[in-house]
C-alpha cells in the first residue's frame, strides 16, 4: 500500500478514534509529511518496501539537514522518529505490512558533541612531523599512524597484542565492544611505522612482562592517559591549535573516508558501529559529500 495513503489513514485514525487535539494532529501531520517526503526522495513510495536501515538513515538526515532544512537537535529528531514509529506500528496492527521495521530504531543521543576534525593536511603534518630517533619516538609514531589508519577507538588500539598485527599482513585485528573482532586494512605509511617500531622500538622497551603491542618505558602496557599525552605533544609540535584527542583521529578517519566517496556501510564496519545511524550522525559534517555520492550513485537521483 502506498505510504501516503497509509499516512492519511493513520491521521484519520488519530482524529476520529483516538480523539487527539487539533494542535497535536497538526504537529503529527507536519512530521508525517516530512517523513513521507523523505521516503519519496528515497524511492520508497510503498510502505512495505521500507526497511529498518531506511528509518535509521531518515533520523541521520534529520540530524544533518540539507539545503532546504536546518539540522534538527537530538530532541527534535527523536520526536520526529516517534511519529514515524507511530505510522509503522499502525500499519502493522492494521495488517497493512507484515513487520514493524521502526520498532528497533533508537533515537539519537541527547547532548552529543562531536570532536574537532583534522584536515588531511593537518593529519599529514601531525604524522610526518613525528621524530624517529629513539624507541619511544618509534612507538609514538606507530601509535599515531595506527590510530588514524584504522579509525579504531584508543582502547582498541591499546588492547592490541603483537599477534594482532602479524596474523595477516596489511591488516590489524581489533577487539571492540562486546568482544567483537574485526579486521581493518592499513596502508603503507602505517605499516612502515609499525614495522620500524616492532624491529627497532619495541624490543628495546620490552621486559617480557606483556604481549601488548604498545609499551611504556617500564615494559608494561601503554596507558590511555599516556596515549592522550602523546597526541597532545604531537599536535603541539605540529603547530595544531585544535583541542585534539585520540577520538579526533577516529573522527577524522571516518570523515576523510566519506569525503573520498566511501560507502557509509563500509565505514560503519570499519568503525565497529552496531548501527549505521551512529556512523551517519558521527560523520554528519560532510553532508555535501554524501549528497554528491547519492546524486552520482542513486538510480533515481
Amino acid at each position: 500500500m502506498k505510504a501516503r495513503a497509509v499516512g492519511q489513514l493513520w491521521l484519520d485514525h488519530l482524529a476520529v478514534e483516538r480523539g487527539v487535539s487539533d494542535n497535536t494532529l497538526s504537529n503529527y501531520r507536519r512530521d508525517v509529511e516530512r517523513y513521507l517526503d523523505w521516503l519519496d526522495t528515497a524511492g520508497k513510495t510503498d510502505l512495505a518496501n521500507v526497511t529498518t536501515a531506511d528509518l535509521e538513515a531518515y533520523v541521520a538526515d534529520l540530524r544533518r539537514g540539507d539545503e532546504s532544512r536546518r539540522p534538527l537537535a537530538a530532541s527534535s529528531a527523536s520526536r520526529a522518529l516517534v511519529v514515524a514509529r507511530g505510522l509503522h506500528k499502525f500499519a502493522t496492527v492494521e495488517g497493512i505490512v507484515v513487520a514493524d521495521v521502526a520498532a528497533s530504531v533508537s533515537p539519537p543521543k541527547q547532548g552529543e558533541k562531536l570532536p574537532d576534525t583534522l584536515s588531511i593536511t593537518e593529519v599529514s603534518t601531525l604524522l610526518d612531523g613525528c621524530p624517529t630517533e629513539t624507541p619511544i619516538h618509534l612507538r609514538d609514531k606507530a601509535l599515531l599512524e595506527i590510530l588514524y589508519a584504522t579509525g579504531a577507538r584508543v582502547s582498541e588500539v591499546l588492547g592490541l597484542v603483537v599477534d594482532d598485527v602479524r596474523e595477516l599482513p596489511g591488516y590489524v585485528k581489533v577487539t571492540g565492544k562486546g568482544d567483537k573482532q574485526r579486521l581493518i586494512p592499513v596502508g603503507r605509511a602505517a605499516n612502515l611505522a609499525l614495522d620500524a617500531y616492532l624491529v627497532r622500538g619495541r624490543p628495546a622497551l620490552s621486559k617480557g612482562k606483556t604481549h601488548a603491542l604498545f609499551l611504556n618505558k617500564r615494559g608494561g602496557a601503554l596507558s590511555r592517559q599516556s596515549a592522550w599525552t602523546i597526541i597532545k605533544d604531537a599536535a603541539s609540535r605540529a603547530g595544531i591549535e585544535k583541542d585534539i584527542s585520540p577520538h579526533t583521529l577516529r573522527h577524522s578517519f571516518a570523515t576523510h573516508l566519506l569525503e573520498g566517496g566511501a560507502d557509509v556501510r563500509a565505514v560503519q564496519e570499519l568503525l565497529g558501529h552496531a548501527s549505521v545511524t551512529t556512523t551517519q550522525i558521527y560523520t554528519h559534517v560532510t553532508p555535501e559529500n554524501l549528497r554528491e555520492v547519492w546524486r552520482t550513485a542513486h538510480p533515481r537521483s
